[in-house]
């Protein structure tokens, strides 16, 4: 909330309360995290699927999964701690495990998360961009 005062020169000065809150900054930093988490889980999720196939073509695909899993997460790390950021990498890697409902058709999670992870990878600072602005 903001609230104006006057210094002894007339001129206004827009006093911030609750300082001690998260910035938007913050907000939109934590939003990132979060989806640079989910964007982790399903990289590991999905590696871990193709590891155990039967089928040698599809372990190169499985490693570019694994390593895009890595990257995800040493980005977030960037902007939480990584012991924070494991914590929701696994939250969120247990709430798409239950999604999957025990099936191992990995179609449910790349349909929602094969795209966009690949474009937060791609840009990321334009996703960062973007979280800050809806947290304005």
């Amino acid at each position: 909330m903001k609230s104006m005062h006057f210094s002894k020169f007339g001129l206004p000065v827009i006093l911030l309360s609750g300082l001690t809150s998260p910035s938007y900054a913050n907000e939109a930093e934590q939003s990132f995290v979060k989806e640079l988490a989910s964007c982790a889980a399903y990289y590991e999720i999905a590696s871990t699927a193709i590891a155990s196939m039967n089928a040698p073509q599809m372990q190169v695909v499985g490693k570019r999964l694994q390593k895009s899993g890595i990257q995800a997460t040493e980005i977030a790390s960037q902007y939480s701690e990584k012991a924070q950021v494991q914590k929701v990498v696994a939250a969120e890697k247990l709430k798409q495990e239950q999604a999957l409902n025990g099936s191992s058709n990995l179609g449910v999670l790349m349909r929602q998360y094969k795209e966009p992870c690949k474009q937060i990878l791609a840009e990321p600072q334009k996703r960062l961009d973007y979280w800050v602005m809806v947290t304005m």
